[in-house]
C-alpha cells in the first residue's frame, strides 16, 4: 500500500472505496430512518417528533453532583471480575470494558485493576519515596518535593502481561472484556525519573534499580538502568486528576511499553545496585515457561497486539446492512504502523484506517467499513508496529512457546459471527 509524505497508509484503487461506502451507507441510513419514522408514527399517536417526559420538566441543577458520574443508562459499562481466576479479591484483577471504550483514553474509573495484597490507602502527606543504594546522595522525597520538579504528561498504555493468558490452550471466555480487558490507556502526569536522579546522582556501578511498593505485598521488580534513565516516570496524575487509589495513589512508577507489573504502584523505594534482585515477581512469577521446562526471565516488552471491539460478543450485529468495524491496536515497542482485518479467518486481508492521534506505546483506534449480508464470518485483526514486528497467530506462538505459558499471549483473536449476528470467541488451529 502506498504511503503519504508522513508515512501513513493511504488507500489505493483496489481498496474498498470509502466514498462509495459512505454514499451507500447514507442511502441505507435514510431508508432505515424513514422506516423507523413511519413505525414511530404508528406506535405514537402524537407522531414524530414526540415530546419526551424529560423535555417537560426541569432537571437537577448545578452542584447536585460535586464529582460527575456516568449516565444511569451506561450502568453496564463497568469493570468486571472472574471469580474463579484467583484465590481472593485482594490478589485479583478487574477487567476494563474495552469493547465499550470509545476513544484511546480509558476513563480512570474503568482502568483495569491488578493487586497482590489489596488496594493500599495512603495519606499523601505521610508518604515518602526513598532513593538509596549505589547513588551519590541517598535522599528521601515527600510528595511536595516530587511535585516541585518540572512535570510532563504522556499518553501511554499499561497492560498486564497475563492479558489473554487464559487463551493459550483454547478459547475460554465469551466477552471481549475478559479476553483483552487487562489493558488501559491514560494520560499520565509526573516527573521523568532521570530528572529526580540528577539530584541523587548515580555511581558508575549502578546497573539495576529495584522498585518497591508500599502495599502489603511490598511489590518489587528489578529494572535495568537503561530503562530507568530512558522514559521511566514518577506519576501522580492520571487523566487530569490525581491517580486513583487502585492505580497507585499518591505515586506510581510508569515504565511505558513494559509489562504492567513493573510499573510499581504506591511507590515507596528505589534502590540501585549492580545486579538484579531476582524477587518473587521475576522468578516464580512473571516468567514464561517453555516446552523444555525452562523459563524465560525478564521478558519485559509488550509486543504488538490488537482487538476487534465491534463486532464482539458484547456488541453483536443488529441485522444486515452497512457497519463500521472498529477496534484498538498497540505496541510496547513504539507506534502502530498498520492494522489489517480479515473476515474469513485470515485467508484474505484488508487494511484498516488508523485514527489520529497515533502515539507511541499507546492505544491506537482503527476502523474499517463493511457490509454484512447475514453470512457467517471469522473476524480477525493483525497489528504491525514501526519496528516491522507483525502480530502472530496462536499457532505461531505455540510453535515456540508451547501451551504452558501464562504471560505475553499477543496472538490474533478470532470472533465467529453467526447468521443471527451473535458473536462468539473461537480459536483457529
Amino acid at each position: 500500500m502506498p504511503a503519504d509524505d508522513r508515512g501513513r497508509n493511504r488507500p489505493d484503487e483496489n481498496q474498498l472505496g470509502r466514498r462509495r461506502f459512505l454514499a451507500a451507507g447514507a442511502a441505507a441510513g435514510a431508508a432505515a430512518l424513514a422506516a423507523r419514522t413511519a413505525q414511530a408514527t404508528t406506535d405514537n399517536k402524537a407522531g414524530p417528533p414526540a415530546v419526551p417526559d424529560w423535555t417537560k420538566q426541569l432537571g437537577p441543577g448545578v452542584g447536585d453532583r460535586p464529582y460527575g458520574t456516568p449516565s444511569p443508562f451506561e450502568k453496564n459499562v463497568v469493570r468486571r471480575t472472574v471469580d474463579w481466576l484467583t484465590a481472593s479479591k485482594e490478589s485479583s484483577v478487574s477487567f476494563t470494558p474495552i469493547a465499550e471504550q470509545m476513544g484511546i483514553i480509558t476513563p480512570s474509573g474503568l482502568h483495569f485493576e491488578r493487586h497482590h495484597a489489596g488496594r493500599a490507602e495512603i495519606d499523601p502527606k505521610q508518604h515518602r519515596l526513598v532513593v538509596h543504594g549505589l547513588v551519590e546522595r541517598e535522599m528521601v522525597f515527600t510528595m511536595e518535593d516530587i511535585r516541585r520538579f518540572p512535570a510532563i504528561s504522556v499518553v501511554r498504555f499499561i497492560e498486564c502481561p497475563a492479558n489473554g493468558g487464559m487463551e493459550w490452550r483454547g478459547a475460554q471466555l465469551e466477552r471481549c472484556q475478559y479476553v483483552r480487558g487487562m489493558i488501559s490507556c491514560s494520560e499520565w502526569t509526573g516527573v521523568p525519573l532521570r530528572t529526580v536522579l540528577r539530584e541523587t546522582g548515580l555511581k558508575p556501578a549502578a546497573k539495576w534499580m529495584l522498585a518497591e511498593g508500599a502495599d502489603a505485598a511490598a511489590m518489587t521488580r528489578s529494572v535495568p538502568i537503561e530503562k530507568a534513565l530512558d522514559d521511566a516516570m514518577l506519576c501522580y496524575g492520571q487523566n487530569g486528576e490525581a491517580i486513583r487509589p487502585e492505580q497507585g495513589y499518591p505515586l506510581r512508577l510508569l515504565l511505558p511499553g513494559w509489562e504492567g507489573n513493573m510499573s510499581v504502584k504506591w511507590l515507596r523505594r528505589l534502590e540501585f545496585g549492580d545486579q538484579p534482585w531476582h524477587t518473587r515477581e521475576e522468578t516464580s512469577k512473571y516468567t514464561d515457561l517453555m516446552p523444555d521446562g525452562k523459563a524465560r526471565q525478564f521478558t519485559w516488552f509488550m509486543e504488538a497486539n490488537s482487538v476487534v471491539t465491534f463486532p464482539s460478543p458484547e456488541r453483536p450485529f443488529d441485522g444486515k446492512g452497512f457497519y463500521e468495524m472498529s477496534g484498538f491496536a498497540w505496541s510496547g515497542l513504539g507506534r502502530v504502523k498498520r492494522v489489517d482485518v480479515s473476515l474469513d479467518g485470515g485467508r484474505n486481508w484488508q487494511t484498516a484506517r488508523l485514527h489520529d492521534p497515533v502515539h507511541a506505546k499507546a492505544l491506537t483506534r482503527w476502523t474499517m467499513p463493511m457490509r454484512w449480508n447475514g453470512e457467517p464470518l471469522l473476524v480477525m485483526s493483525r497489528a504491525q508496529d514501526e519496528t516491522g514486528y507483525v502480530q502472530p497467530s496462536i499457532a505461531e506462538l505455540r510453535k515456540v512457546r508451547g501451551t504452558n505459558s501464562i504471560y505475553h499471549n499477543n496472538s490474533m483473536l478470532t470472533w465467529h459471527v453467526k447468521p443471527g449476528g451473535e458473536v462468539e470467541n473461537v480459536q483457529l488451529k
